[in-house]
């Protein structure tokens, strides 16, 4: 059982990246792959867990010991597969997710991909009293390199990465349209502000 991955960032794909460990290449999937654009001779650490089915084994990858742990959480909740856990921990105000739990607020919860008000409601009443723990420590810190790609390609790269995380056509084009407001982002950034805009 693995804890976490040491390596370089071989690929970064909309759904996942590729770790190269010791010249073996890890495939993960992550919440939010771009956060991964890093110079491919930077070694970073991956927390991962591994989903294990009578045929396939797969990888899922976490910035740190805490979003492992709340990603465990949420797939103990009945009605959450790892896509859906992935697509929850993708918004990176993830203080607020926990603030929402302890709230109460379904409503909040229920903006997520695949998670409607019976599922949020389930992760209220089996979280409730078990993310407490998290809450001083939970922060993201991933480190972002800028890059030089133009625009286009950076938008479509975000676009198509939360068509993968399971958001609505048409709630993509609306976010579109706001984002092509802010030219010249690293796909990291648009993906970003998109998920902060579909989960206003």
């Amino acid at each position: 059982m693995y804890e976490y991955l040491n390596g370089q960032v071989a690929m970064v794909t909309p759904t996942y990246i590729v770790l190269d460990v010791n010249g073996v290449g890890y495939r993960i999937a992550v919440a939010n792959p771009y956060a991964y654009e890093v110079d491919q001779q930077t070694a970073v650490r991956v927390y991962v867990y591994q989903a294990v089915k009578e045929d396939s084994l797969t990888l899922f990858g976490f910035s740190d010991p805490n979003e492992k742990q709340l990603f465990e959480k949420l797939l103990g909740v009945s009605g959450i597969g790892p896509k859906s856990a992935l697509a929850i921990l993708a918004n990176p105000d993830h203080q607020a997710l926990i603030q929402a739990i302890g709230d109460n607020d379904v409503n909040y919860l229920t903006k997520f991909p695949g998670i409607g008000k019976k599922t949020a409601a389930r992760i209220v009443v089996e979280l409730q009293d078990k993310v407490d723990a998290l809450w001083p420590d939970l922060t993201l810190d991933f480190t972002v390199k800028p890059t030089s790609a133009a625009q286009s390609p950076a938008l479509a790269d975000a676009l198509a990465a939360l068509a993968s995380l399971g958001y609505a056509e048409r709630d993509i084009k609306r976010v579109e349209k706001q984002l092509l407001k802010e030219p010249d982002q690293p796909t990291a950034e648009y993906l970003r502000a998109g998920l902060r805009l579909l989960n206003k």
